[in-house]
């Protein structure tokens, strides 16, 4: 355990408490901790989720952009919470399963990764689930749910025994935050 590690579990716990709150400057709490946690990963051969969180960065920024300006379609100012349903959310399952498997492959065969597929499958499952959170998908929550439960055994392999806290707190506040947004969902007008 680093300092540095201590003040991105800071910053993640913020940008989740935010997020749960839709507060925007969560995306910013989110671009430091993960520019922290990128060369931390990187230093100790996690290097999919080294790479997922320099796609972080990067959707730290769009997802400030979406929430700030709204959809970019309908030129919303606000953007609400919506739902993908069962049938869609089963296809994506799927297809990233699929695309996990065949990383994972890659990554086991090809790299010095460790835990290759199952780091590989937290990866491409974030990915996605990051994608959500920038679009208020409400099932954004439960995949974060599976992917946290899972980061947890890899982080505590790996020694990384305050992030493994962390992710343990992630999947209590991302179940608080599946019922929050949930009930709000079910409160709009439609």
């Amino acid at each position: 355990m680093t300092s540095w590690e201590m003040v991105a579990v800071f910053l993640s716990v913020t940008y989740l408490i935010l997020a749960i709150k839709q507060n925007l400057w969560c995306w910013v709490a989110a671009f430091i901790s993960t520019l922290i946690y990128s060369i931390l990963f990187f230093d100790a051969s996690l290097l999919m989720d080294s790479a997922l969180n320099i796609f972080y960065l990067i959707m730290a920024v769009y997802g400030w952009y979406s929430w700030k300006y709204g959809d970019g379609i309908n030129h919303l100012e606000n953007l609400d919470i919506n739902s993908y349903g069962l049938i869609k959310n089963l296809k994506i399952i799927g297809s990233l399963i699929i695309t996990s498997l065949i990383l994972g492959f890659f990554m086991s065969n090809y790299t010095s990764a460790d835990f290759a597929y199952l780091d590989t499958f937290t990866t491409v499952f974030a990915v996605f689930a990051t994608y959500m959170l920038t679009k208020k998908v409400l099932e954004n929550w439960l995949y974060w749910i599976v992917i946290d439960t899972v980061s947890i055994y890899i982080y505590i392999n790996k020694g990384f025994y305050l992030t493994a806290i962390l992710f343990v707190i992630y999947t209590i506040l991302a179940y608080i935050a599946y019922r929050q947004w949930k009930k709000e969902y079910l409160s709009f007008d439609y």
